[in-house]
């Protein structure tokens, strides 16, 4: 094991160099605290403890029609709650336009009526868009803690034009728009300003039954023209925390947490029209296909919810960007699948306590990756001419339960049944079919326990994945039988304010299978267990299981104007979490440090500037250095609310275990790279950014990329924005191949084959969102990209553990045909001539979507959805955009249609 960096000691050193930061207790009893002008309102208070309250009226002479408009009697009887403090642009100054709310309550919701006064009425900026749509425009916020836990909670907001907004919060300071409730909101201008009313179900709310109710609670009003956030209670700048200071609301009493039962049943019509090879049996060219299912929401108790889907149709998501992929990794793609985003945060592990998690070559890892459950079939085909393979694996049912139980546990569990992949092929006009994926079991179950409200808390979870083969199935050899992976994490709060934090985790994992298929796990790229010159690793051609561990350890100083963040962790050799989860590389140790320092307050040109440094090494459990390097970065915001950043990043020579994918330790040369960017004020009509970065090593390889971003926004309802990405990348040795030969000793009998590879690459980011009221809108999606590939002076690694290679046809003695790519590699030597392929490649692809949305009542929504893909491939490295634009389009596109209609049925 290699002797680690001090970091944890260096952050010990750092803290006794800085003077601590001002405690809660002090600030609150600043003359300028946060809330003083909240109290003198005749619906907010001050509990004995010093935190506000916030008093709700039950309503029980009329009912409330959630209309815009506050002219019922019982919102002129409610106390009014005001006070708003800024917290953006003048840190603790009182609002500049005052906002007056009121909190009413039955026994079936809560009602928020909000009056946001404007002495420019005509100012007002109400822009129109999809649900949880980020516009800039003013906004009202509602935000409750029902469990009183000060750590989580829910957000509801609508914005002027009637757009809603919602999600959840957690860790104290982060939240998640992926959540979206059944509620309702409507807003009104008017010349005194603008009104929002809001009807908030207790079925959509999460609470334990008791006699008398306090719950946390904040809003925030935000003003885009002038930049204005305020809040009835906020953060400072440089301190942490949010949900922990919520107002309590008082006066709720007498209700009961409704027993929740609502069912999402959907009817689906697909038709594709797709691009069909001559003389396939199985693609005619159109297909089509009639669906339905139905999702499902049981509250089995009132901390207690389950979640159901039989036979889930997600076909109206987004498609997946396209990417070359050279390197040895898996590309990942986010989770776009409604049932798998709602609620997905509980799952997060390793990732509470803290408000600030650094990586700096970690890749710390996702124990529960969602897109694995129904992915595409991983499994192979016999030979075949023609084949009929599924996109995926079709989901038979799923269940999620989430919510608390006795004794401040948090918990989560998914349960999920996948069916067989079945592929029919041809092959010489005889027809088969083989099984392409086997029916599979993921399950998943998350607890975690805060202690003290939330300063310290600690987790487990647990990961299994089961497949059913039967007997003498091939797909035994291709793909691992089961999985299991259990995993503790936690944090502990080391000081009263909360100011140094110390997080960690430590995971173990299993992979079960047969012989051939856990040999062929241990070399894949996860792994590399055949790297010949690696003495810590042993392939081993009888194991039936793989086992390994990993963990981090991690302490963040997270307020006052200096913070620090250090951290260790490890990936043993055979660790692996793939099955269920995702990691990117095994075999690792890794540790940084990083400072910073923050001013906030506004002075002569900026706004704030954050300045960050920071040192990072990474070695493998052979003891060899794979990554060392210095960063830097510094980010400003000026007073014209125009935003730059500017950094570098300087990395001296190591050793690379993975550049010869699966052979020897190679170097990785002295590099360095710079980068900056900047963006325009997001408040206006039409906003751009710009962002641009260099690398260079010092044998020749560079990289270069600019992406320029423009955002239009012609009226209230309409939004466009164009994001073009222009790269070029020059890697004097990129890994091409491997051929086994006796006659190379220098690299333990096997050549590995590199080329100069020259890429270009241009693609763009094209969005279209109309918003024609808040419950109908149009969205459109393109992505076209060029990517071309010329490899050029072919050749293979000279010996381990350097940097210099023979090239084919120049050194040694070789030989090279440039026609048939014949190579000799030692001429009248005793190697073999071998032949290589060409590599270049000149990829084209143009992929959309359009989706039309209208939610015609609340949780009830009709979608009509058009996806378009179209693809070009030839081996012609040389980049030539006109050529390369005409045949992409030119490629006979594959179209896919779908409606589909849903309907929220709850009691």
């Amino acid at each position: 094991m290699p002797r680690l960096p001090l970091y944890l000691a260096l952050v010990v050193l750092s803290l006794l160099l800085v003077p601590p930061a001002i405690s809660t207790a002090q600030q609150q009893t600043r003359p300028d605290a946060q809330s003083a002008l909240a109290e003198n309102s005749e619906g907010v208070t001050r509990s004995a403890s010093g935190r506000l309250q916030v008093s709700a009226v039950r309503l029980t002479e009329s009912t409330i029609a959630i209309d815009g408009r506050l002219d019922e009697a019982a919102w002129q009887g409610a106390p009014v709650i005001e006070g708003f403090r800024q917290r953006e642009p003048v840190e603790g100054a009182p609002a500049t336009e005052r906002t007056v709310v009121r909190v009413l309550y039955d026994d079936e919701a809560l009602y928020i009526g909000a009056r946001m006064f404007d002495a420019a009425p005509d100012s007002i900026v109400a822009r129109l868009g999809r649900r949880d749509a980020n516009l800039d425009a003013d906004a009202f916020g509602f935000f409750i803690d029902p469990y009183l836990d000060r750590r989580t909670g829910f957000y509801f907001a609508v914005n002027a034009s009637g757009t809603l907004m919602d999600g959840v919060l957690m860790n104290d300071d982060w939240d998640d728009d992926s959540w979206d409730g059944v509620w309702q909101a409507r807003t009104r201008m008017d010349d005194e300003g603008w009104v929002a009313e809001m009807r908030i179900p207790y079925s959509q709310l999460r609470f334990r039954k008791k006699d008398v109710y306090t719950w946390g609670i904040n809003f925030r009003r935000d003003i885009a023209r002038k930049n204005e956030q305020t809040f009835l209670v906020f953060t400072p700048r440089g301190e942490s925390g949010f949900v922990s200071r919520f107002a309590d609301l008082i006066g709720v009493e007498a209700i009961s947490p409704p027993r929740q039962l609502e069912a999402t049943p959907y009817v689906t019509t697909r038709a594709a029209f797709t691009d069909a090879a001559d003389g396939d049996p199985f693609n005619d060219g159109s297909d089509f296909q009639p669906d339905l299912g139905v999702d499902f929401k049981v509250g089995l108790t009132s901390n207690l919810t389950l979640n159901g889907t039989v036979n889930p149709d997600f076909g109206q998501v987004e498609v997946d960007p396209a990417v070359v992929n050279l390197s040895d990794r898996e590309t990942f793609f986010p989770e776009k699948r409604p049932f798998f985003i709602e609620g997905s945060s509980i799952f997060n592990f390793g990732m509470g306590g803290s408000n600030n998690f650094w990586g700096f070559n970690f890749g710390n890892p996702d124990f529960f990756y969602s897109r694995r459950v129904g992915r595409a079939p991983s499994g192979g085909l016999p030979s075949h001419d023609y084949a009929d393979m599924p996109e995926s694996a079709r989901i038979l049912g799923a269940l999620k339960l989430t919510g608390k139980v006795g004794g401040g546990w948090n918990i989560g569990a998914v349960q999920a049944m996948t069916d067989d992949a079945v592929a029919a092929y041809e092959l010489d006009g005889v027809r088969g079919k083989a099984e392409v994926e086997p029916r599979s079991y993921y399950g998943i179950v998350r607890g975690q326990r805060e202690i003290s409200e939330g300063r310290h808390a600690l987790g487990f979870i647990s990961t299994t994945t089961v497949r059913d083969f039967g007997d003498g199935n091939r797909l035994e050899d291709q793909i691992n039988g089961s999985a299991y992976v259990a995993g503790i994490d936690g944090w502990t709060t080391l000081d009263e304010d909360r100011t140094w934090v110390l997080t960690g985790w430590a995971g173990l994992s299993n992979v079960n299978g047969t012989k051939d298929r856990i040999t062929s796990l241990q070399r894949s790229s996860l792994h590399y267990f055949q790297r010949p010159d690696a003495d810590h690793v042993d392939l081993d051609s009888s194991a039936t299981s793989l086992t390994g561990m990993g963990g981090r350890l991690m302490l963040n100083k997270q307020r006052g104007r200096f913070y620090t963040n250090a951290a260790v962790g490890f990936f043993s050799p055979s660790f692996d979490l793939n099955d269920a989860g995702f990691l990117w590389r095994s075999d690792l140790i890794n540790g940084h440090l990083v400072l910073g320092y923050r001013w906030y307050e506004p002075k002569s040109f900026y706004r704030r500037i954050f300045i960050n440094t920071s040192h990072f090494q990474s070695f493998d459990f052979g003891g060899n250095r794979t990554e060392m390097g210095f960063w830097g970065n510094t980010f400003v915001q000026f007073k014209n609310f125009y935003g730059a950043y500017v950094g570098g990043r300087f990395a001296p020579t190591t050793l690379n275990n993975t550049s010869t994918r699966g052979g020897p330790l190679m170097e990785s040369p002295q590099s360095w790279v710079v980068f900056g960017g900047g963006d325009s004020d997001s408040r206006k009509a039409l906003i751009f950014g710009l962002e641009g970065w260099r690398w260079q090593n010092v044998e020749g390889s560079n990289e270069n990329s600019l992406q320029f971003r423009v955002e239009w926004r012609p009226m209230p309802s309409l939004n466009l924005s164009v994001a073009p990405n222009l790269s070029r990348f020059e890697n004097v040795a990129q890994y091409v191949t491997r051929i086994e030969d006796p006659a190379a000793g220098a690299t333990f009998g096997n050549r590995y084959v590199f080329g100069h590879l020259e890429q270009t690459t241009v693609a763009a980011n094209i969005r279209l969102n109309w918003t024609f009221t808040p419950m109908l809108s149009l969205q459109l999606f393109a992505q076209p990209l060029i990517s071309a590939g010329d490899y050029t002076e072919l050749k293979e690694l000279a010996r381990a553990r350097s940097y210099d290679f023979n090239v084919y046809g120049r050194d040694n003695g070789s030989t090279f045909d440039e026609e048939t790519y014949e190579v000799d590699p030692d001429g009248a030597g005793p190697a073999e001539p071998f032949e290589l392929f060409n590599p270049d490649f000149n990829f084209k692809s143009l992929r959309g979507t359009a989706v039309m949305r209208w939610e015609f009542r609340p949780g009830s929504t009709l979608f009509l959805v058009w996806t378009q893909t179209r693809d070009d491939f030839t081996d012609d490295g040389r980049f030539r955009f006109g050529r390369s634009f005409d045949r992409l389009f030119d490629a006979q596109g594959d179209n896919i249609f779908m409606l589909k209609f849903t309907y929220w049925l709850s009691r």
